[in-house]
């Protein structure tokens, strides 16, 4: 097997581990996530059913226990993550963002400038090979970013880890961040549909979903499992052809799909051959969540938003988790998945570009 294709996102959910997958593990897969659901939702914390399975299947892979998940349900899960971003969208999303552009293009271009900044100390400090730290530590498109960065003289094995570590660790922050600045009454009391209200809108619901994953299946759109149902979402409910039925019943599977997707990209190797530079990591981490708060504090000052909307809306997390965590606490859904994804569709488009940019920079340097 080929460097890439053993450390591609894609390889890594669909190809089967070299155990095969024993039923057993699945069983402590399932366990382990159930025990820390529970524990996490008895003290309220929000989004357990994203973080309790994440921390779970983290925990198996790193401890040689090496599984994926098929292709299907995980891209399906993003697909139901894209319409839950879909259903807090409000028909004036375009009118905000409008009459607020300066607020949005200040924390989606805070939150890329910071990145780069990082990514260049880093590189210039040489602790990591080649343009590995530019690729490793650009904000979002975790698998684009890791594909593409080893066209570059990047270490996709270190890219991966960069990328996948920032994105649990920014799930972690933010549910802390929730968790220190929300009453657990207030968590307590969130109402939750867990059934369904309307079988002909569930019913509606689902074949929407199935048609996405067709689109994002034969369309190779970067991003695509989760853009293109919540824009397609988006414009049947803002024509009124559509009202999405997502109980949480639902919702909750592919919240702990979501959670085992992400902690399966981990493993002892990748993590072995990155303890060396592991807290020079971490610190780049710590960087970018200081300036997510300040940049958070910031827009409280500037607009009418509280700071943990701000703090979700400017988090350098994955868009996925930061939408699943925001649904679970009393905040400002509309301008968080407005700020997330508006900062994805720029990472998407100029993302790649500024991290080529600079990749050539220090390679013809280097040369």
């Amino acid at each position: 097997m080929s460097r890439s294709n053993a450390l591609s996102p894609q390889a890594s959910q669909s190809k089967p581990s070299t155990n095969k997958n024993k039923w057993w593990y699945w069983v402590a897969l399932f366990l382990c996530s159930g025990v820390l659901v529970a524990a996490m939702e008895y003290v309220h914390a929000p989004a357990a059913f994203l973080l309790g399975p994440m921390i779970a299947a983290i925990a198996l892979v790193v401890s040689n226990h090496p599984m994926s998940l098929p292709a299907i349900p995980f891209r399906l899960a993003q697909v139901m993550v894209g319409l839950m971003m879909a259903s807090h969208l409000p028909i004036s999303t375009f009118a905000d963002i409008s009459a607020q552009w300066p607020a949005f293009i200040f924390g989606t271009l805070m939150t890329m400038v910071a990145s780069g900044l990082v990514g260049v100390v880093l590189t210039k400090s040489k602790l990591l090979p080649g343009t590995t730290a530019i690729w490793g530590t650009s904000p979002g498109a975790a698998g684009v970013m890791t594909i593409m960065s080893e066209h570059y003289k990047a270490d996709m094995r270190l890219v991966a880890v960069m990328q996948y570590t920032r994105v649990a660790f920014c799930a972690l922050a933010a549910m802390l961040t929730a968790g220190l600045l929300v009453d657990s009454e207030v968590l307590q009391n969130i109402p939750h549909q867990w059934s369904v209200i309307s079988w002909s809108s569930f019913w509606m619901t689902l074949i929407t979903a199935l048609v996405c994953l067709a689109l994002a299946s034969r369309f190779s759109v970067p991003g695509g499992f989760l853009l293109i149902p919540m824009f397609t979402g988006f414009c049947l409910q803002s024509l009124g052809w559509l009202t999405l039925d997502l109980p949480e019943s639902l919702l909750v599977v592919a919240f702990a799909i979501m959670g085992w997707g992400i902690g399966f990209r981990f493993s002892p190797d990748v993590l072995r051959h990155a303890l060396r530079v592991f807290p020079y990591i971490l610190l780049s981490i710590g960087f970018l969540l200081l300036m997510n708060a300040l940049v958070a504090w910031i827009l409280t000052l500037w607009i009418d938003i509280d700071f943990l909307s701000a703090f979700l809306g400017t988090s350098p997390g994955g868009a996925d988790s930061v939408a699943i965590i925001a649904a679970s606490i009393p905040v400002d859904t509309s301008f968080v998945m407005t700020m997330q994804v508006s900062r994805f569709l720029l990472v998407m488009i100029a993302g790649p570009l500024l991290a080529q940019w600079l990749s050539r920079s220090f390679m013809e340097k280097s040369d």
